[in-house]
Order: structure tokens, then sequence, then C-alpha cells
């Protein structure tokens, strides 16, 4: 005699995905996910190229000129103090108005220019410049500004 009683076991009430912890590997860019790979980098690309994960020189000078923006700040307001002058129109008028405001909305344009920047830091604007490379040119520009604004700081103090 044959049994054919077939038991059939019902899973789909239970969750089959593992939980996401908190501070996932992919996120912290210890583990890198399926989007980053030989075979899509070495890909030529002729338009834009969208990614989830940024190269860290994208990210460093992303930092990089936020400080720089941060200092740019600051150190406007040290030279305001020692009798300099803002020949930017509309900081003037923040100042005028209220410092804290004029730091958090230049802070805010910085770094809402710098996200625009660096979704877009794939596309090419010729046939050899891309968007990060004005990235690279606003980071040295910075950089230029705040050793000028170190030399009047000097020069003040001299004064």
């Amino acid at each position: 005699m044959i049994n054919n009683d077939v038991v059939i076991i019902d899973n789909r009430d239970s969750d089959r995905r593992a939980t996401m912890p908190f501070f996932c590997k992919y996120q912290l860019g210890i583990k890198s996910g399926q989007r980053v790979s030989e075979r899509r980098e070495s890909k030529k690309r002729s338009g834009a190229a969208y990614v989830d994960r940024y190269s860290w020189r994208v990210v460093f000078c992303v930092i990089g000129i936020l400080i720089l923006s941060t200092m740019d700040a600051f150190f406007t307001l040290n030279i305001l103090a020692k009798g300099g002058e803002e020949l930017n129109i509309f900081m003037a008028v923040l100042i005028e108005d209220n410092i804290s405001k004029f730091v958090g909305i230049k802070l805010a344009l910085t770094a809402l220019a710098l996200i625009l920047l660096t979704i877009h830091h794939n596309v090419k604007l010729t046939a050899c410049f891309r968007v990060r490379h004005i990235q690279y040119m606003v980071l040295a520009g910075y950089a230029t500004l705040i050793g000028y604004e170190l030399h009047l700081l000097e020069l003040a103090a001299v004064a």
C-alpha cells in the first residue's frame, strides 16, 4: 500500500529577507556593491554616468570645499572687524542684517551647489572636461582665496 499524503508547508507569512543593520558595510564603503566593478569601470561612456557611490577624490574635494568655505566665512568676519569691506553686495546685505544668517546662507548655498556638482560629476562638458574638474577648480580657488585672506589679516595685524 502506497501513502500519497503530501504535506505542504506554507511559509508565505514569514519574511525571508535579512534585516538591514543600522550601519551597513555597503553604506560605510567597507564592502563595495555590485554597482562598482572592473567591468563597469572599464566601459567608456559617452554621456553622463550617474552612480550611487563616489570616488574618494570627489568626496575629499567636497569636504575640502566645505571646510574652506567655513574658513572663508570666519576670515571674512575677522577682516570686516579690522576695517575691511565686503565686496559681494548680497553677502554685505546679509552681514549687515545678521551674522548667523550670513554664515548659514553662505554654507547652505555652497552645500547645495556641491550636491548638484557631485551628482553630475561624470557629465562631460567637452571632450576631456567633466563637471568634477569644476569641483577641483573651485577647491583651488577657495585655497587661493584663503591664502589671500590670511595675507590681508597679516597686513591688518601689522598696521
